[in-house]
């Protein structure tokens, strides 16, 4: 399959919205982001796609969301190489509420967090995002405060928010996703993890899926996606959630927050607690 990147420098408010408004359509892009390039400060969209770029559906994106035209640098993608697991190598390990984020090329984690060697792979999710941190950090605080029995993780990527939930409470987790290859990382790295018993992948869209149901009601709910795949969620998040059960949720930027919440808030979720970083937040709520 032919791949193409589609880029060009913008603001940071811009590269964001534009990759807002890129990500609601389902037919210009595969994946699309925003980032700094540190030497410079400054900010780049990149939008990936399955054959060569419509520049025309982009540009009348941007005038729609920037008022204006810009000008787009495209350039050819080698499909045989793993950009996931090549742009990661040689992170550094991510502590985030207790937990230890690391690759297999690292030393074992250090006494007193709980490890989770997840490597570069062809899934989102290695715990370096601010999402997945800001995750991370609410599944801490939940498990301190109460005990769960019955926890879903939707949109796993690498499963690292499962393999988390596993290894603290060592209770069965659902762990699904839309993507097969993420279904089978997580399998892989619930293996190096020691908790293969407790984490069960499958491939699901949405909360609409046999096994799902038949796990409900569930007391602690994750979702690391994009906002408008979460807003889309809620009603069947109120459905296979009892009262009194932890909704996390990320993949948000912070402009996007309050609509997730009032999405949420017609369904009787309610917000408890928002951690943000950076352009990102991370809402934590209960189905009351």
């Amino acid at each position: 399959m032919t791949l193409s990147q589609l880029s060009t420098p913008l603001t940071k408010d811009q590269a964001y919205a534009l990759v807002d408004a890129v990500m609601a359509r389902d037919d210009v892009a595969i994946t699309a982001s925003a980032h700094e390039i540190e030497e410079t400060g400054e900010w780049v969209f990149e939008a990936t796609c399955d054959s060569k770029p419509d520049i025309a559906a982009f540009n009348a994106i941007a005038r729609e969301v920037l008022g204006g035209e810009v000008s787009f640098a495209v350039e050819a993608i080698d499909p045989t190489v793993n950009w996931v697991a090549k742009s990661l190598e040689g992170l550094k390990p991510v502590i985030a509420g207790g937990f230890y984020i690391y690759g297999s090329h690292e030393e074992a984690p250090p006494t007193g967090v709980t490890g989770i060697k997840i490597d570069a792979a062809q899934a989102f999710g290695t715990g370096h995002h601010e999402t997945t941190t800001g995750c991370l950090e609410a599944i801490d605080r939940a498990l301190k405060r109460r005990r769960y029995a019955s926890m879903i993780d939707v949109g796993t990527g690498t499963g690292v928010l499962a393999i988390a939930l596993a290894k603290r409470t060592r209770l069965p987790v659902l762990a699904t996703d839309i993507d097969p290859i993420a279904v089978q990382t997580t399998i892989e790295n619930a293996r190096d993890n020691g908790v293969s018993r407790n984490i069960i992948a499958i491939e699901a869209t949405g909360l609409d899926h046999r096994q799902i149901a038949t796990g409900a009601p569930y007391d602690m709910v994750v979702a690391n996606i994009l906002a408008g795949p979460l807003v889309a969620l809620a009603p069947g998040v109120r459905k296979v959630t009892q009262p009194g059960a932890t909704v996390i949720l990320s993949g948000i930027l912070n402009t996007q927050a309050n609509r997730v919440i009032s999405a949420y808030g017609l369904q009787h979720i309610v917000l408890r607690h928002r951690i943000e970083k950076k352009e990102w937040t991370t809402l934590v709520l209960e189905r009351v």
